[in-house]
């Protein structure tokens, strides 16, 4: 037994290696509570943004609506028609504003809690794209909208509901940020085993440094939106991740010679999910 003793020398060299391994654990523990610590702090602020920015912009539209019905209800005997369709479609767009607001709530709570399943069918993407379009904005019909399909038959396989929230926020987000009378172009294509969803414009189009953050959540740049309600930034973001677990990409473009494209590219083969 007395043979297996250390000597000092020896006894020096394990301590030290016992230490150094101690204060790579201390360490890796510390890092690990920072890592922690910064994903709380991180939440947090986006809690902070989130309800920052709804109780700003829920209470916009809802005066709106509020105060445009208190006027027809107080004075609508000694009112014309026109002013009347005037409040009854202010009351309408707010209304839908609203709608599409808690929609990309609800989405994004299902992202970050990780229960947004997919629920996918094989649907023909020109009807999803018509259907969503009855939904957009109002305010479309201030602009010139249309879609090209290439090919007369393309099948996507996709969550239907989910795909049609992306079309309406991406073609919402154009008639936002184009003035009237702008050209919006949904243009539809196949290429190979992918199915291509361009949201075409003709407006001021985006800047470089705006490309590089469009799609983060609550960024909204230094953007003028047309009818001069801010935007939560959740509808760009929302779409990613929408398209991400399709696994499809999206990105932004420059259109020649002016305006933008939000590009969607979609595998047409069924998807693999793990849910």
């Amino acid at each position: 037994m007395n043979n297996l003793a250390l000597d000092s020398f020896e006894h020096s060299i394990v301590l030290s290696i016992l230490g150094d391994a101690a204060l790579a654990l201390e360490n890796q523990k510390a890092i690990e509570e920072k890592s922690k610590a910064d994903l709380i702090a991180k939440n947090e602020q986006l809690r902070a943004n989130l309800l920052r920015s709804i109780s700003h912009d829920l209470r916009t539209p809802l005066t709106s609506i509020s105060g445009n019905a208190n006027i027809l209800l107080s004075s609508s005997e000694t009112m014309n028609e026109t002013k009347k369709r005037e409040l009854y479609s202010d009351i309408y767009n707010d209304s839908l504003w609203l709608i599409n607001l808690v929609e990309n709530l609800l989405s994004v709570t299902r992202i970050e809690d990780g229960t947004m399943n997919l629920h996918l069918t094989t649907e023909l993407i020109d009807e999803v794209v018509s259907e969503a379009l009855r939904h957009v904005s109002r305010q479309s019909q201030e602009h010139f909208l249309e879609i090209v399909q290439d090919d007369e038959l393309i099948l996507v396989r996709m969550d239907t509901r989910l795909m049609m929230q992306v079309i309406i926020n991406l073609v919402d987000n154009a008639i936002k940020y184009t003035p009237k009378g702008s050209h919006i172009m949904i243009h539809i294509y196949q290429q190979q085993q992918y199915v291509y969803i361009d949201v075409i414009d003709d407006g001021n189009g985006i800047n470089d440094e705006m490309k590089e953050h469009i799609f983060d959540m609550f960024y909204t740049g230094n953007m003028k939106v047309a009818d001069s309600r801010r935007s939560l930034g959740l509808g760009l973001a929302l779409c990613k991740s929408i398209i991400k677990a399709h696994h499809g990409t999206i990105k932004v473009l420059d259109n020649h010679p002016k305006g933008a494209i939000l590009r969607v590219v979609l595998p047409t083969e069924e998807v693999d999910l793990h849910e």
